[in-house]
């Protein structure tokens, strides 16, 4: 594709392993206010002259248009990374999540770009165990960060209907790999890192997710971009499988430098508020596009929990500050 594009989010986690991708394109701009993304992920595309890095925040839809003019497709993967996060400031997913998206959406509306990829969640699926298709919206969320993805996916369709866009809403399971920052490996990295001899776990360990690896989560999406071709396309990112937290928690202590710590369930169903103790998504339609993913769950933990480790341990990395959380990115 030859078109210029512009990535919301782009030096955050999942941002930064679509950039190094985009690239090949050609030329596109980094929009991120660098709360929790970090400017050392795509330097090097910037001092190639390949990626302009504009640090600005989303909420200022001034600069936002100012940034996004002569762009063809944006990619918006900004957003408040740690759905916890807004139990200790509300207003946080309606900030950073709902409000950030209508900014994309109108400046893209008055700056001609045409084209949008959305990161959502599969938290818009509420509180189910049963496996979720894209048209499974009976369960309500139950989380302020998935009240706001659902938010943000009604805008994009109406933005669709009333402007012409065209869009591809993609409702992720959790994503991992290396550069993560947030989620719960990375958490108990940083937990042992603190005290390498024991491991307090929020929960009973029996809360069990479909985690997503995330070079997948961009070959998806890009795939989905030459093979979706209609104005809406709204599709799954997630293997049918799931990785429990207990699971989670004895990778991260056999990779720490303490293999033999204790792991303390603190006990209940749920880990916090507003979380999700099962879920499952069905990818059913991507796979009907011709893609499949190339790792399990189980796979994409143990693979990032190595990386993070690697990261965690050996200093390349620093856990959010509250400013930070109070933020979003």
């Amino acid at each position: 594709m030859s078109e210029r594009w512009f990535v919301a989010g782009g030096a955050g986690f999942i941002g930064s392993h679509l950039v190094d991708r985009l690239v090949d394109w050609g030329p596109g701009t980094v929009y991120d206010n660098l709360s929790v993304g970090r400017r050392e992920r795509v330097a090097d595309h910037v001092e190639r002259g390949t990626v302009t890095l504009k640090v600005a925040d989303l909420l200022d839809l001034k600069q936002l248009e100012q940034a996004m003019a002569e762009h063809e497709i944006v990619f918006h993967l900004a957003a408040n990374p740690e759905a916890r996060w807004g139990l200790e400031n509300p207003r946080l997913d309606l900030e950073q999540g709902t409000i950030v998206t209508h900014n994309v959406l109108e400046a893209m509306r008055r700056t001609g770009a045409r084209r949008l990829v959305f990161a959502s969640s599969g938290t818009v699926y509420g509180d189910t165990a049963e496996p979720c298709g894209e048209e499974d919206l009976g369960h309500l969320p139950i989380s302020l960060y998935g009240a706001s993805k659902l938010a943000s996916e009604a805008l994009i369709s109406a933005y669709v209907e009333c402007f012409g866009l065209q869009a591809w809403i993609f409702r992720f399971g959790n994503v991992a790999g290396p550069r993560g920052t947030h989620g719960a490996a990375l958490d108990f990295l940083y937990r042992l890192k603190t005290n390498p001899v024991d491991l307090e776990v929020l929960g009973d360990g029996r809360q069990a997710k479909p985690y997503v690896w995330v070079a997948d989560v961009v070959d998806a999406i890009l795939f989905a971009l030459e093979h979706a071709p209609g104005p809406l396309s709204v599709l799954n990112i997630a293997p049918p499988d799931v990785t429990a937290v207990s699971r989670i928690a004895e990778l991260c202590v056999a990779a720490s430098p303490n293999p033999t710590a204790t792991i303390r369930y603190r006990g209940g169903e749920r880990g916090w508020p507003g979380d999700v103790p099962r879920s499952r998504m069905l990818g059913d339609r991507l796979a009907a596009l011709g893609y499949r993913l190339t790792r399990t769950s189980d796979e994409a933990v143990a693979a990032a929990v190595a990386a993070l480790a690697k990261e965690v341990f050996e200093g390349h990395a620093a856990p959010p500050s509250r400013a930070q959380r109070e933020r979003g990115s």
